[in-house]
């Protein structure tokens, strides 16, 4: 009841900042399909009546999360990305596995075991919606949120983000193994990895740019610093320091994806790449002498272009096949489904 009490005055105050914090809530309006838009498609004001301090909540819930721990904003970066790619976003890397009923998740498919994070975030803030808009706001939503504020709390460009998503009640442990561009893919493997989400090389080379912040696990980069020629060898050899040769022995330690600037949501990952010292092999293959040297370079100049063409990328991204209308439903808590 406490915590009810303090987000119930927490949303008084937001009432006197909507013109600070008024983007991205949306239109509740429930009239026709059941989300308000007839066509499916999402909407930044889908929530602007059923649940007004939504944006208010979610920033809050980062601020803190992020002030903990300043790894969290790219860590749920990621979790949207990770999510988008398989199914779409409609939360479906949310839910957990239930033996019990034979429903297994995505969380143990190799790209995201012991890798994805920020789970506990996304429960807190789901916690702290459903306080005061109770059944109204998806956790597929929240996702997109929180991955915008992660975003902008760490420096990088803010916008609207399109809501009216709803959560799947089903989960793909096989599509999460095929459909996540792993960090060993080449450049043309990596281009046909995003076209098959309807997204171009442009989309590719710009969303890539989120490698300005966050780590990497030495497993996912160590053939990159011990076999790979198209790398700074000094740069090889730092990292190799802390990422031994022999397979098992320190996978999981820790590196940043770009070392200058690693809490910070800037452009700097692209000169990284001109300088051979993308941290994993998918990296530097957006700089490797082929398609999209030019657009790394111009990247590398000129971080409104890339800050303009990221935030053009993750509305892109955030559109892959939602679940709208009737479609899935909206979980009273993002690890299970309603019916558990």
């Amino acid at each position: 009841m406490a915590s009810s009490t303090v987000w119930q005055c927490l949303v008084a105050l937001s009432l006197f900042s909507s013109a600070a914090y008024g983007y991205g809530y949306g239109d509740g309006n429930t009239s026709g399909n059941g989300n308000g838009y007839g066509n499916g498609q999402l909407d930044p004001k889908f929530y602007e009546k059923s649940c007004p301090p939504l944006g208010f909540i979610v920033r809050v819930s980062m601020i803190k999360a992020v002030l903990r721990e300043r790894r969290m904003g790219a860590s749920l970066l990621r979790l949207f990305f990770h999510d988008c790619f398989v199914q779409g976003c409609d939360g479906s890397i949310l839910l957990d596995d239930v033996p019990a009923s034979n429903f297994t998740g995505e969380k143990t498919a190799f790209p995201n075991v012991n890798s994805v994070r920020g789970f506990d975030v996304i429960d807190d803030i789901k916690r702290n919606v459903e306080y005061v808009c109770p059944g109204v706001v998806s956790c597929a939503d929240i996702l997109a949120l929180a991955a915008r504020e992660g975003t902008v709390l760490l420096g990088g460009p803010s916008w609207a983000v399109p809501l009216g998503r709803r959560d799947s009640t089903t989960a793909s442990l096989d599509g999460a193994n095929s459909d996540l561009p792993g960090p060993t893919l080449n450049l043309t493997e990596l281009i046909q990895s995003f076209a098959n989400k309807s997204l171009s090389p442009r989309d590719l080379t710009a969303l890539s740019g989120a490698h300005t912040i966050g780590f990497s696990q030495c497993v996912f980069f160590r053939d990159h610093i011990y076999n790979d020629t198209n790398i700074d060898p000094v740069f090889a050899a730092g990292l190799q320091r802390n990422c031994p040769a022999p397979a098992g022995s320190g996978d999981t330690n820790l590196t940043p994806l770009d070392a200058q600037t690693r809490f910070v949501f800037d452009n700097a990952y692209y000169p990284n790449l001109v300088a051979r010292r993308g941290l994993l092999h998918s990296d530097q293959e957006l700089f490797n002498g082929a398609a999209q040297d030019d657009l790394v370079r111009q990247y590398s100049a000129d971080s409104a272009l890339f800050f303009a063409d990221f935030v053009a990328a993750m509305i892109k991204m955030g559109n892959i096949t939602p679940l709208t209308g009737s479609a899935g439903e909206i979980r009273r808590n993002c690890r299970v489904v309603n019916n558990s």
